[in-house]
């Protein structure tokens, strides 16, 4: 038992692929990647499942081939969501603690928390997260975390995040139709920014970006919480997509194209891009496919500098914004979006692993990193909540058999 809660797997389950990271905890307590995997994903449509049996599939596949490198089973996993349903609301909640002298507990955090969420949410959302942004204990404010301090009325002003719960439900269908168990659903972009930013930037003021096939979410952190989440419904796909048509070329040379010739500093070079198909060579103006490809980025730009605008962030993030996900493979990117955003910008990748980490530091893989962290927590707390209960079962143990022996030493 001890040695399967050492493992923990996050499952990034993207529109256009999935992917997934297993970790394990060494012998010097650090966090080390032991498998991951990709694999390509069909029967989802903007971060949302619209048939049950490609994404299961592709889930399948993918854990059959971290199962197959690691050698251990799964059987849970700490899963993604995405969508345009996602979102964050901010609430109040109110409690009298106790009597006089109360020293305030978990339960009290607990009841606070419900305080705060029960009749704020429609019927139709789910719960993703709570954050609890600032307590007040007795009239005495900024408070971060009162858990063992004195007092009788606790307040809390918390950032809740949620979801639509027919997402929520259809996401869990998936996985449990391969026999894997959703511990938790995160959006996507907040998992990312458990392994692209630190402490630092979290308490200073950055935004995270993850620029996903179908979708771009915004998740944007401040005094080291969770102060807003979004989801644009504009992803990289807009660009092949928009190149495919125009140039009127297949989907894979349009991405080709993308990867290949495309950077962030739309360089006005006279070349024409030279693509050779067997015998047959394509060729195309650069400027036509610089000027489409920066018309799609401006619009994703733009809609992300509108959501940190709506949150009350543009132009207040002292660490800026970085950039995940598969669409910020492009290169140099953060050059354009720096020119749109007026922000410092720069392109994450995991870190802060052991192991095979150079195999997942890659911008598209920062979801999957992120969950399979959060994954290795659960699993850390689990195994805490087991040895305490093991050390008071251990500890009763001694004091019986102290008692038996005493008994036997008077007889």
């Amino acid at each position: 038992m001890e040695e399967v809660s050492r493992f923990a797997v996050g499952l990034d389950v993207g529109t256009e692929n999935v992917r997934a990271v297993m970790t394990s905890l060494d012998k010097d307590g650090a966090l080390s990647v032991v498998g991951y995997g990709e694999a390509p994903n069909t029967g989802m449509r903007k971060g949302s499942v619209v048939n049950l049996s490609g994404p299961a599939e592709a889930i399948d596949k993918v854990l059959g081939e971290v199962e197959r490198m690691t050698g251990k089973e799964i059987d849970s996993a700490v899963v993604s969501i995405n969508g345009t349903s996602i979102y964050s609301f901010r609430t109040t909640g109110m409690i009298v603690t106790g009597p006089e002298n109360h020293e305030i507990n978990e339960e009290d955090l607990a009841r606070i928390e419900d305080v705060a969420v029960r009749g704020q949410l429609p019927p139709n959302l789910e719960v993703l997260e709570v954050v609890p942004l600032e307590y007040s204990l007795d009239n005495h404010t900024g408070i971060k975390n009162p858990l063992g301090m004195i007092g009788t009325k606790l307040e809390v002003r918390t950032n809740v995040v949620s979801a639509l719960a027919q997402n929520c439900m259809n996401l869990r269908r998936t996985t449990e139709g391969v026999k894997v168990a959703a511990e938790r659903l995160v959006p996507s972009v907040v998992a990312a920014a458990e392994v692209v930013m630190n402490e630092a930037q979290a308490e200073n003021g950055v935004a995270i970006v993850d620029i996903g096939a179908a979708t771009t979410g915004v998740a944007i952190f401040e005094e080291g919480d969770l102060q807003h989440v979004g989801v644009i419904p504009i992803g990289s796909n807009n660009i092949t997509n928009d190149l495919a048509i125009v140039l009127e070329i297949s989907r894979a040379v349009a991405e080709d194209i993308k990867r290949r010739f495309v950077t962030g500093a739309f360089s006005e070079s006279e070349k024409e891009i030279i693509i050779k198909q067997g015998r047959e060579e394509l060729r195309f103006d650069r400027f036509e496919v610089n000027e489409l490809v920066k018309g799609r980025l401006k619009e994703i730009f733009e809609a992300v500098r509108k959501e940190l605008k709506q949150a009350h962030y543009d132009k207040r993030l002292p660490e800026g914004v970085v950039l995940v996900g598969g669409g910020a493979k492009m290169r140099d990117i953060e050059i354009y979006a720096k020119e749109v955003l007026e922000a410092a910008v720069r392109v994450g990748v995991p870190n802060g692993f052991n192991g095979v980490a150079e195999a997942v530091a890659k911008p598209e893989y920062a979801a999957a990193a992120g969950l399979a962290l959060m994954a290795a927590r659960v699993e850390g707390q689990r195994t805490t909540k087991k040895l305490s209960k093991h050390q008071k079962q251990k500890q009763l143990n001694k004091n019986k058999d102290g008692w038996l022996k005493s008994l036997l030493k008077k007889f």
